[in-house]
């Protein structure tokens, strides 16, 4: 059995393809993994033992530098559904199921349909699924009314911005495989049962969308690798520090964000770990309470820590709560506030608002974060989370690719 995988998007779009990879692998399964061409998810892949084939442009090549305009996403948006096609369709001329996820995979369901392989869409939080209970998160294209508050009319008008964006590229590449247009893309995407690859606990999907959701649990990628020999060192020579990282955001991390973490930690006392990330964080002097670091494992990292900072990224979320590490969330952009909210509302940890933090506000919240109440229930939730998504999924998409091409759902 030969599974193709595909996504475009950060380390935490790649990441959980490699976890549910190597989950397919050990239930007998071949996966290959369509990502974008970033060094380090090509190296990710490879270090998981995983075929990997290049996706589209290199997500750096976005969002690294400026932060991406209306104007950039609507360029974006019909190069991604014609890499899909030009990628997919050979990539999974062998296999016997597709499975899409990260931003607005448009094009993968329709090579199925093409191939006649059966399709699913997986997502790692709810933000994007349509429901009346909330409003849709921001999109590129045209805004609605000011003053509109009807969720249906406004789960409306975001299909619309999704039309917008990528209707005409995907029904030309449609007509020219012979495939007949289709009208309301999201949807179409969507489907009517998407998989939730995410925590019940941390996210449950219960009331949070009209769809049909299958919860199979966060695809977690095992971590064997040793820490660095100076970070162990760090680590030995004093009390837990707090850690601090803000993973793909470099062009949404606030100005001055490591020097802003660095003074917040000091002002109660503790030590910094400082991840480098896309944003390029550093230390702020030379003093010995700080040790940046690049790559690293976070699942024994954040088990060693007094606090994770973060910009509240599904995966770090994740990474943090099975660690039983306490968390103080910056969130910047799409789903983060919904994990900083969830992380709050839990108890494992403390949020910031939307304003810039200052080393005043950040010192606050983490404050909150470190204090003996929030450990203990962070240890307490640690144990609720659980480690085998990634198995059942690789077990539910084994079981559609034995359905056949009929099993896409509309």
């Amino acid at each position: 059995m030969r599974v193709l995988l595909t996504t475009w998007g950060s380390r935490g779009d790649v990441e959980p393809l490699a976890g549910l990879a190597v989950a397919l692998r050990e239930a007998g399964a071949q996966a290959r993994v369509c990502a974008p061409p970033d060094e380090e998810f090509v190296e990710l892949l490879a270090r998981a033992g995983v075929e990997s084939v290049p996706l589209g442009p290199p997500v750096r090549s976005v969002v690294v530098g400026k932060r991406p305009t209306a104007q950039d996403a609507f360029r974006l948006a019909p190069a991604l559904v014609a890499a899909r096609f030009d990628t997919l369709t050979p990539a999974a001329a062998d296999c016997d199921v597709l499975l899409a996820t990260g931003l607005m995979p448009a094009g993968a369901r329709d090579v199925a349909e093409k191939l006649g392989i059966p399709y699913v869409l997986a997502c790692f939080h709810t933000l994007g699924l349509p429901s009346r209970h909330s409003r849709p998160g921001a999109r590129p294209g045209t805004p609605s009314p000011e003053g509109e508050t009807d969720n249906r009319t406004l789960w409306k008008q975001d299909a619309d911005r999704v039309d917008a964006l990528y209707g005409d590229a995907l029904n030309s590449h449609r007509a020219a495989i012979g495939l007949p247009p289709v009208s309301g893309v999201r949807d179409h995407v969507l489907t009517e049962r998407p998989w939730l690859a995410a925590d019940a606990t941390l996210c449950p999907a219960q009331g949070m969308t009209d769809l049909d959701v299958v919860q199979t649990g966060a695809w977690l990628l095992p971590d064997e690798r040793p820490l660095p020999e100076g970070l162990e060192a760090f680590l030995d020579a004093g009390e837990p520090p707090v850690y601090v990282g803000f993973g793909s955001m470099a062009a949404y991390a606030p100005d001055g964000i490591a020097r802003t973490a660095v003074e917040a930690a000091r002002a109660h006392g503790r030590r910094v770990v400082l991840a480098r990330g896309w944003a390029e964080l550093a230390p702020i002097d030379d003093a010995a309470d700080c040790f940046a670091v690049g790559e690293v494992n976070q699942q024994a990292l954040f088990r060693r820590v007094a606090a994770v900072v973060h910009h509240g990224g599904a995966g770090t979320t994740t990474a943090a709560a099975r660690a039983g590490a306490p968390q103080a969330v910056v969130p910047l952009i799409a789903d983060q506030p919904y994990w900083a909210a969830r992380v709050a509302e839990l108890g494992i940890g403390a949020a910031h608002d939307r304003r810039t933090p200052t080393a005043d506000s950040l010192a606050a919240v983490l404050g909150s974060a470190l204090s003996p109440v929030v450990r203990a229930r962070a240890a307490v939730v640690a144990g609720t989370v659980r480690t085998d998504g990634a198995a059942v999924a690789a077990k539910l998409l084994i079981e559609e690719a034995g359905k056949g091409g009929t099993s896409v759902r509309t």
